[in-house]
C-alpha cells in the first residue's frame, strides 16, 4: 500500500458566500500535476456496507490542472529578537539565564545567543553531540572557538548557565550550576579558556533562543537543532560580567553597576497570553516566538505557593520549546477560491486529483451569510473537536491500542503518511518528542484525518448526519465551533433548533457559554453524540485557528498535565474537564461521559418515562418494546464508542426524562476514571450499570427543550434500511417538532 502523496490545507475553516480562502498544496515526488475542483461533502463514508461516498461539484474558477510542487515544513519552536544596526557588535559579552533540558543527549541544540550557523560569527550557547553545555564564539574568518562544560546535562533539572567572552582579556568562561543538588553526583562546572580568534564577527542574525539559525539553500534562513526543554531569563550584556554581577543581573537587570552594559533582558513573565518576547532591557529588543511554544509553564523559581500564573506572573517566567512544535506550515498559495454567492450551506473540499490515483480532499466550511440564516436548523460543526484529534496517532503509537478496541487497527494511506511526516503536527492526544504533552493545536497544516473516506470518528462519523438529513429533505445551516465562539448568542438565536455533531468534545468558555444561554431562551438543542461538552479549551485571542488545552487534575486522558500548569496561557483559565470548573455536562444536555469501549456497539430498550405525555411524541412510529438500534455502521449498534448516562449528582436537571438505556456492553466498555476513586475489578460492561449510553429529554425556558441520544455510535445507524428505521425515526420526531414553533411549556 502507498501513502499519500497529496496533501493540503486552507487558510480559513469557515467562510461565507463571497468570501475567499487560499489553498496551499504539496506533492510527493511522482506527482508531476493534479487537477482541482470543489465538491459539498453530502457523506464521507467509503466503508462498503455505508451510503457510500456522496459528493456534488460547485462550478468555479479554480477547476483546472495544477503543477505539483514539494513544499517544505519546518517544525521546531524558538524565539527571535532581532538586532538591528543601532545595536553595536560588543567585543566582550555575557551570556546567561535559566535551562531545563528534556532531552539532552539527542545532539545538538541552539540555546541563546546572537549567533550565525551558516558564517560562524558572534556568540551562542548549545548543547552539544555528547549532551554537554558549549559556548561558541567565531569571527566568520576561521573555525570558531569552542569551550565545553566536561558535564553531560541531566534531564527535567533546572540550570543556571553562563558564559563570558572579552576580547581584550582573551579569556572565554562557562559557567553551569543546578539550581538542585544530589550528594553523588557532581553536575557543576566553571571552566575557562582562551580565545584564539581576532575578533567577535557580526551574525547577519537575530538574537534567537531555542534553536540554531541555518540556511534553507534557496537564500533563506531557518531554524535547526531546536531545544527541548525551557528557558527563563535570558540576559546578554556588552563586557564579561563576574560572578557577583551575574546574580544581580538575574533578577535587577537595570541596577546601577550594570547600566551602561545591558543589551537585553527579557523578562519571559509578560505577554504569556500572545507571542511577544518581552525586553526590559534599554534597548528595548523585543521579539516574538515562532511556532507556538508552551507558555504558562514552570520557571525556575516556582515554589508552588500558586498554582495560576496569573496571580504570579513571575513564577511562570519561562517558555517551553520543542523541536517538533508547529503553528504554520507557511506554504505558499496555489490557488484561491471565492465561495459563489448562492453556495450552500454545508461540507466543502478542494479535491485534489493526479493522474496516478493519488487523492486528497481540503476540507471546508461554507457558512451562511454572515447576517442571516437560510435555514430554521443549524448543525454545530465541532471543528473544536476536529483540531484536537488533528492527525491523531494513536493507532502508530499507542501500545495498548490493540487492548482497548479488542481488534488489531488496519492502517490506510493516510495512516502511513501521517506515521511518514510527523512535521505535520500531531494532536492534543500525542507527545512531544520531549515526553511531554501536546497542549496546542493549529489547524494551519495539513489536517489528514479531517477528510472523507477516512475512519467513522469526528469527520467521517459526521458526514452521517449530513447525509441522513439530505436524504430525508431537512434544510440545515453550517456553522462551526470558531463562528460560535466569535459570535455566541447572537449567532445561534437566529436558529429554532441547534443540531451537534457525534463528539463535541472541546469547548470555549464562550462556545459553552452561549449554548446555555440558548437553550435558556427557549432555544431548541439536539445532541447527536457523547463525550461532549467535556475538556475546556482556549481560543486564541490574536491568532486565528489555534487552540490551546490542558489536561488537568482528572479525566480520561493520554496525558497529563505538570501539576501546576492548569491555568491555559490563552485565556488564564483553569483548564481540564468542564466538570471540574462546576460545568458538568449533564447541567447543559441531561448527560454526561460515563463509559468508552471500543470493541462493538450495543443498542437501547425504552425505560418508563418514555411514555410520559411529556415525550410519548420522541417515539411515535416506534414499537413499545424490543431493541432500539441493534444495527449501524459504527461497530454494529446504536450505542457505542463512546457513551453518556444521567445523573443527577452531576446537574442532570430534575425534571428530565430517562427515555431509553443502553445495555449489553462489552467489558471492553469501561467506566471512565474521573468515577472511580479506588480501583475495583467490577467497573466493566457486564458488571457495572453505570456502563450505559442514557437516551434523555427536557424543557427548557421559554419554550426550549434539550434531547440527548448519549452516543457517538448513534448516527452510524440513521441510514439503515435505506434510512427506515427507528433511531431515524426517533431523530426525525425530535427534529420536526424541535423545528416547530409551538413552545414546550409555556412560561
Amino acid at each position: 500500500m502507498r501513502g499519500k502523496r497529496i496533501v493540503g490545507y486552507a487558510d480559513q475553516i469557515s467562510v461565507a458566500p463571497g468570501e475567499t480562502l487560499n489553498f496551499k498544496v504539496s506533492c510527493e515526488e511522482g506527482v508531476e500535476d493534479y487537477t482541482a475542483r470543489i465538491v459539498r461533502i453530502i457523506c464521507g463514508d467509503d466503508q462498503p456496507a455505508g451510503p457510500g461516498i456522496k459528493e456534488r461539484p460547485l462550478k468555479t474558477p479554480i477547476e483546472k490542472t495544477y503543477k505539483a510542487r514539494k513544499q517544505p515544513i519546518h517544525p521546531g519552536s524558538y524565539a527571535v529578537m532581532p538586532m538591528g544596526p543601532e545595536i553595536p557588535m560588543p567585543q566582550a559579552f555575557t551570556l546567561q539565564g535559566f535551562i531545563y533540558p528534556l532531552t539532552p543527549a539527542k545532539g545538538w541544540q541552539g540555546l541563546m545567543g546572537w549567533w550565525s550557523e551558516p558564517t560562524e560569527c558572534g556568540f551562542g550557547l548549545f548543547i552539544d553531540d555528547k549532551g554537554e553545555l558549549l559556548l561558541a564564539v567565531g569571527d566568520g574568518k576561521g573555525k570558531p572557538d569552542l569551550l565545553r562544560t566536561g558535564k553531560k546535562l541531566v534531564d527535567r533539572l533546572w540550570y543556571f548557565i553562563a558564559a563570558t567572552g572579552d576580547m581584550k582579556t582573551r579569556e572565554l568562561r562557562l559557567i553551569q550550576e543546578p539550581l538542585q543538588h544530589f550528594p553523588t553526583l557532581d553536575l557543576a562546572a566553571d571552566v575557562k579558556g582562551r580565545i584564539a580568534t581576532s575578533a567577535i564577527g557580526r551574525p547577519n542574525a537575530p538574537f534567537m533562543l531555542g534553536t540554531i539559525l541555518t540556511e534553507t539553500g534557496d537564500g533563506g534562513f531557518t531554524a535547526a537543532a531546536c531545544f527541548n526543554g525551557k528557558i527563563d531569563a535570558p540576559r546578554v550584556a556588552s563586557r564579561a560580567l563576574d560572578r557577583t554581577e551575574m546574580e544581580l543581573f538575574k533578577h535587577l537587570p537595570l541596577a546601577q553597576p550594570l547600566l551602561g552594559s545591558v543589551l537585553g533582558a527579557w523578562d519571559l513573565s509578560q505577554g504569556i497570553d500572545g507571542t511577544d518576547v518581552v525586553d526590559a532591557g534599554p534597548y528595548l529588543l523585543h521579539g516574538t516566538t515562532v511556532n507556538m511554544p508552551m507558555r504558562a509553564v514552570l520557571g525556575h523559581n516556582w515554589d508552588g505557593s500558586e498554582t495560576n500564573w496569573t496571580h504570579r506572573p513571575e513564577h511562570y517566567a519561562a517558555i517551553q520549546f520543542h523541536d517538533d512544535d508547529l503553528h504554520d506550515c507557511g506554504w505558499e498559495t496555489d490557488f484561491t477560491l471565492t465561495v459563489p454567492e448562492g453556495a450552500k450551506s454545508g461540507f466543502y473540499a478542494a479535491k485534489l486529483s493526479g493522474r496516478h490515483g493519488d487523492e486528497d480532499y481540503i476540507t471546508f466550511f461554507v457558512r451562511p451569510p454572515r447576517d442571516r440564516a437560510t435555514a430554521r436548523l443549524a448543525f454545530l460543526v465541532p471543528t473544536a473537536s476536529y483540531m484536537a484529534y488533528a492527525n491523531f496517532r494513536e493507532v502508530l503509537d499507542n501500545q495498548a491500542a490493540e487492548l482497548g478496541t479488542n481488534f488489531l487497527p488496519s492502517l490506510g494511506p493516510t495512516d502511513l503518511y501521517i506515521n511518514d511526516h510527523p512535521e505535520i503536527g500531531y494532536s492534543t492526544y500525542d507527545l512531544h518528542n520531549d515526553g511531554s504533552g501536546v497542549a496546542y493545536s493549529s489547524r494551519l497544516r495539513p489536517i489528514l484525518n479531517m477528510r472523507p473516506k477516512y475512519n467513522l470518528w469526528q469527520y467521517c462519523a459526521d458526514t452521517h448526519i449530513i447525509d441522513w438529513l439530505d436524504a430525508k429533505g431537512i434544510e440545515a445551516d453550517c456553522i462551526t465551533d470558531e463562528d460560535l465562539h466569535d459570535e455566541g448568542l447572537a449567532l445561534l438565536e437566529r436558529y429554532a433548533c441547534v443540531m451537534t455533531g457525534t463528539h463535541p468534545e472541546y469547548y470555549s468558555t464562550a462556545m459553552w457559554d452561549a449554548v446555555y444561554a440558548y437553550t435558556q431562551r427557549g432555544g431548541r438543542l439536539i445532541y447527536m453524540g457523547a463525550n461532549g461538552f467535556y475538556w475546556r479549551i482556549a481560543y486564541h485571542p490574536a491568532i486565528p485557528g489555534v487552540l490551546e488545552m490542558r489536561r488537568a487534575e482528572d479525566g480520561s486522558r493520554s496525558w497529563w498535565s505538570v501539576p501546576g500548569e492548569y491555568f491555559m496561557a490563552f485565556s488564564g483559565e483553569l483548564g481540564g474537564m468542564w466538570q471540574r470548573s462546576g460545568r458538568a455536562p449533564q447541567a447543559l444536555v441531561g448527560t454526561g461521559f460515563t463509559a468508552q469501549g471500543f470493541d462493538g456497539s450495543s443498542y437501547y430498550r425504552r425505560r418508563p418515562d418514555s411514555f410520559d405525555a411529556r415525550a410519548a411524541w420522541i417515539f411515535e412510529g416506534v414499537a413499545s418494546e424490543g431493541k432500539i438500534g441493534d444495527y449501524g455502521l459504527v461497530g454494529g449498534g446504536a450505542a457505542g464508542l463512546e457513551l453518556d448516562r444521567y445523573e443527577r449528582k452531576w446537574g442532570t436537571p430534575p425534571h428530565t426524562l430517562l427515555l431509553a438505556s443502553s445495555e449489553g456492553h462489552s467489558d471492553v466498555y469501561m467506566l471512565v476514571t474521573e468515577e472511580i476513586g479506588h480501583n475495583y475489578p467490577t467497573t466493566l460492561g457486564r458488571d457495572h450499570p453505570d456502563v450505559r449510553a442514557d437516551m434523555t429529554f427536557f424543557e427548557t425556558p421559554r419554550g426550549g427543550a434539550v434531547f440527548s441520544t448519549s452516543s457517538i455510535a448513534w448516527a452510524g445507524s440513521l441510514a439503515h434500511n435505506n434510512y427506515d428505521n427507528e433511531v431515524s425515526r426517533i431523530t426525525e420526531n425530535v427534529v420536526r417538532r424541535f423545528l416547530d414553533p409551538r413552545p414546550f411549556v409555556k412560561d
